[in-house]
């Protein structure tokens, strides 16, 4: 992927976190999977299905476990993925870590808000997985969030 693809996903990315329901204690997220050939394989946003999944987990849990697709494909996301989670028994960054997918790009990492210290991005670099940061687009991806960030 290019740069200019990641921006032109992590567009999107942020389109979708604008659909989440508001939430008190939770951050609105965006989640996109694009295979290989440049093609969306699912997308997911926080609050798509119940109120606890986020925005991985929800896009993760559209396609098989052993999708091929999976091996040559990209997750964005508007946030670094959570590496700390009351409400379910693995993190979006454990999620992460059992799928094939070796190439994350983010927005913006977690600020200590809710949780002390996210190190998502640290546990998937730890594991060879490929993180991208697109900084110039966090201001865009926080916005969404500027009732929890006042």
């Amino acid at each position: 992927m290019t740069h200019a693809d990641d921006v032109m996903w992590m567009e999107r990315a942020i389109e979708l976190s604008l659909k989440c329901p508001p939430a008190e204690g939770a951050f609105s997220v965006g989640a996109i999977i694009v295979g290989a050939d440049g093609e969306e394989l699912a997308h997911g946003y926080s609050r798509e299905t119940d109120a606890h999944v986020h925005a991985e987990e929800s896009a993760l849990t559209k396609l098989s476990a052993d999708d091929p697709r999976l091996a040559g494909a990209t997750l964005y996301s508007t946030l670094e993925p959570c590496s700390e989670r009351k409400s379910r028994s693995l993190t979006c960054t454990q999620l992460i870590l059992r799928s094939p997918i070796r190439r994350v790009v983010i927005a913006w990492r977690e600020p200590s808000l809710l949780v002390a210290d996210c190190v998502g991005v640290e546990m998937l670099l730890a594991d060879a997985i490929e993180v991208v940061e697109l900084a110039d687009l966090a201001d865009r991806a926080r916005a969404i969030n500027a009732h929890l960030l006042r």
